[in-house]
């Protein structure tokens, strides 16, 4: 899966008549081809050992077709393959954190490379290479889609969490010491900003996910329907009104309403427990309220902490400031890469955005700190 600038025009696919004697740009090329699939087949098989099931065998497959592309680039140059050559800086950085990772961050990064394929654009690429590429970009997106949502509200508070803390206690200390005020003050105000930010959060995502946990149990089918199928009169078949409920047509819900009384009556005859009416969905995974108020709290503060790091090491006035400035920018662009890498946008942008608010939001404040402080002289 090479990874040059996505094209937009889809020339003539060499497969389809004479194809030039290739000149030594395209060996290079060719080989470097070569090397990403190569790399890319690694890549899959890598994260489908930490995988199971239906998920473990999308990804084989995905390995297997990057496989025939590598055939199609050694078909082409014969002989002249020459020594093995290493695939694309992000190709590498993908097998590295597969071997050491696999999660839902290394398909996040597949799926954006997939996207940049240049074969659409090469004329010795097939269009069936082409359209393979297009299409892994849609397995890849659907595979990290499982992973994101099974995500729990845990590590999310924990993300967004740190970003709070770095924003909110940064442009207090800004406030607070472009006032002009001593430095056991600024210590004293960032501390406190930390502690009440990081309170009001675990207290606030306590409630969000207590409350999201509630919906979704609220939504869940009662388990004790099930007992009530052996009984439905077949003809009537209040079942359908149920699926109708839910928001299908009257013929689906009808043959939906039939598969599931037919699923009952065989559980009952291999003498196993009746099936739900309706499963949950196994990808869903929202946390505990307890776990993501605590997790919220902890990262709240972990981010809060760094703005008053400088304070805390004696430094003072300005030079606090811009230290706590540089320290709080570091975590920003990391977060914003983890964001980015999160929600499949592209991680730099991500990250470049989260620093520029924080940047924006400090120097509001400081400026509000300016001119309180030359105010109250």
């Amino acid at each position: 899966m090479p990874t040059d600038p996505p094209p937009q025009v889809r020339l003539p696919d060499p497969g389809q008549g004479e194809v030039s004697a290739p000149v030594p740009a395209d060996l290079r090329r060719w080989r470097r081809y070569l090397a990403d699939e190569r790399a890319e087949a690694a890549v899959y098989r890598d994260v489908a050992v930490r995988r199971s099931g239906e998920e473990r065998n999308i990804l084989l497959a995905l390995a297997e077709a990057e496989g025939r592309h590598e055939a199609h680039w050694r078909s082409l140059l014969g002989d002249r393959v020459g020594k093995p050559q290493r695939g694309g800086i992000r190709t590498r950085t993908l097998g590295f954190l597969a071997r050491h990772f696999g999660s839902v961050f290394i398909l996040a990064l597949a799926q954006r490379s997939e996207g940049r394929s240049p074969y659409a654009s090469d004329a010795h690429a097939t269009h069936a290479m082409a359209a393979d590429e297009r299409i892994h970009e849609e397995v890849v997106r659907g595979l990290a889609a499982r992973g994101r949502s099974r995500l729990s509200g845990t590590f999310r508070a924990a993300i967004f969490g740190a970003n709070d803390g770095l924003v909110s206690n940064l442009a207090l200390i800004m406030a607070i010491g472009a006032s002009g005020v001593s430095n056991s003050i600024v210590l004293f105000s960032g501390i406190s900003g930390l502690l009440a930010g990081a309170l009001s959060m675990g207290a606030g995502e306590y409630v969000s996910v207590r409350s999201q946990r509630e919906l979704l149990e609220a939504s869940t089918p009662n388990p004790e329907v099930s007992g009530a199928l052996g009984y439905l009169d077949v003809k009537a078949n209040e079942l359908t009104l149920v699926f109708r409920a839910r928001g299908m047509s009257p013929g689906e819900a009808d043959a939906h309403a039939n598969e599931v009384l037919r699923e009952h009556k065989a559980d009952l005859a291999r003498g196993h427990a009746p099936s739900s009416v309706e499963k949950p969905d196994e990808h869903e995974a929202i946390g505990t309220g307890l776990g993501a108020a605590l997790s919220s709290f902890c990262f709240f503060a972990s981010g809060a902490v760094l703005p008053i790091l400088p304070y805390l090491f004696g430094l003072q006035g300005i030079t606090a400031m811009l230290a706590a400035a540089v320290l709080v920018g570091m975590a920003l662009l990391v977060t914003g890469t983890v964001v980015g890498l999160l929600t499949g946008g592209p991680p730099l942008k991500r990250a470049l955005r989260q620093l520029a608010i924080g940047y924006g939001a400090a120097a509001v404040t400081y400026g509000l700190g300016l001119i309180f402080g030359t105010s109250v002289r």
